[in-house]
């Protein structure tokens, strides 16, 4: 019983070594990515100011870098844990601890799990807690951006030959908008399109407005043709239409996804599907966020495939650059299938699913061959 204690104690112990080391360099890598992100995106705005007329503060630039860099880093944390597994198992096989514990009969799947649930604890923190302070600074450093460059230099604002389309009921009956360009979050429209309709669904007017801004209620358009069905085209300064959404709404429902945190989503997913928006890029984003905790567990499963091997049988560094290119790959992949999903070729839990079932089950089986036979 006494050696059963001990035996039940070391590997309490073991577990607890392994777990810090993969948490410090998952930790560090993702730091050394943010770092790097930090500075490419000042050089970025920094190029911007200096393409704009106006005068932007340097110290403006650097909060609003700062503010846009959660959003950002988001991206790299599976790569961030990919490269920390991968280096954490070459230094414990150059010291020969991996050795070591394989000779005490330690498998494989003891030293792995470890870095197993710190990658999965390290996804369900970044999603629950990183996630909703990211969407916060995010949406105040597209403010800061607007108010620094102007409306006209929005980074939300739309393709010129696209623009962007919302369907809504309001008062008055149910209206369609086209915008050329999307201004303030949403919150301004420029080169508007509206076709209203009777709440029986029969076309009653056309309007050609030169700009919209959204009030509680209301649009109010301005420089506005009205031409309504059986009567000549009239202008008007100030034209008024009814809305059930709400500037809130409407700014998250045409802004940008990044925005919007994980507890949101669920939310607005419901208010763009109420305006007759798309909801299928704030689909795609949830199911995404609720299976990063499992896609960082993935990036594990990867690096342990090409990272265990012993060094006294050489070939250490290329097997941890086909781990490095496997994790590539399997990004390259994930976006394949997450555009298949924006394009709705495909569901959106599919697109986040898939790819993460599929990359999981082929490492586990290389693992299992590798290392069971």
């Amino acid at each position: 019983m006494k050696a059963q204690m001990l035996g039940i104690s070391a590997r309490g112990t073991l577990a607890r070594y392994f777990s810090a080391r993969f948490f410090v360099a998952m930790v560090a890598m993702f730091l050394i990515c943010c770092v790097l992100i930090f500075f490419v995106d000042m050089i970025e705005m920094l190029r911007r100011a200096g393409n704009f007329s106006g005068d932007v503060p340097g110290i403006l630039l650097a909060w609003m870098t700062l503010l846009r860099l959660p959003s950002f880093s988001e991206l790299t944390l599976p790569f961030a844990v990919l490269i920390g597994t991968i280096v954490i198992f070459l230094m414990l096989s150059r010291s020969s601890e991996l050795v070591v514990l394989r000779a005490a009969g330690v498998s494989v799947w003891q030293f792995t799990l470890p870095a197993m649930i710190v990658a999965f604890l390290l996804g369900v923190l970044f999603v629950l807690l990183y996630n909703p302070i990211a969407a916060v600074a995010r949406g105040e450093a597209e403010r800061l951006y607007a108010v620094a460059f102007g409306k006209d230099e929005s980074l939300l604002k739309t393709s010129a030959k696209a623009g962007a389309w919302l369907r809504e009921d309001g008062t008055d009956g149910p209206s369609v908008v086209h915008a050329l360009q999307v201004l303030n979050q949403g919150l301004e429209l420029n080169g508007v399109t509206v076709f209203q309709y009777a709440p029986d669904h029969t076309l009653i007017e056309r309007i050609e407005a030169k700009r919209a801004r959204l009030k509680d209620g209301r649009w109010e358009l301005e420089d506005a043709w009205v031409s309504a069905v059986g009567q000549e085209p009239a202008l008007y300064n100030r034209y008024l239409i009814s809305t059930y959404l709400t500037p809130t709404q409407v700014r998250d429902s045409l802004g940008t996804v990044f925005s919007i945190s994980f507890w949101e989503l669920p939310n607005f997913i419901q208010i763009a599907e109420r305006a007759g928006l798309p909801a299928t890029q704030y689909r795609v984003q949830y199911h995404l966020l609720l299976s990063r905790p499992f896609l960082l567990v993935t990036m594990v499963l990867i690096a342990a495939t090409c990272s265990l091997k012993g060094f006294r049988f050489g070939n250490v560094q290329i097997n941890a650059i086909f781990g490095l290119a496997a994790g590539f790959g399997f990004f390259v992949f994930s976006e394949i299938s997450r555009n298949f999903a924006m394009a709705g070729l495909t569901s959106a839990a599919a697109a986040a699913w898939v790819p993460v079932i599929t990359a999981a089950s082929l490492a586990l089986t290389v693992l299992l061959y590798k290392e069971d036979g």
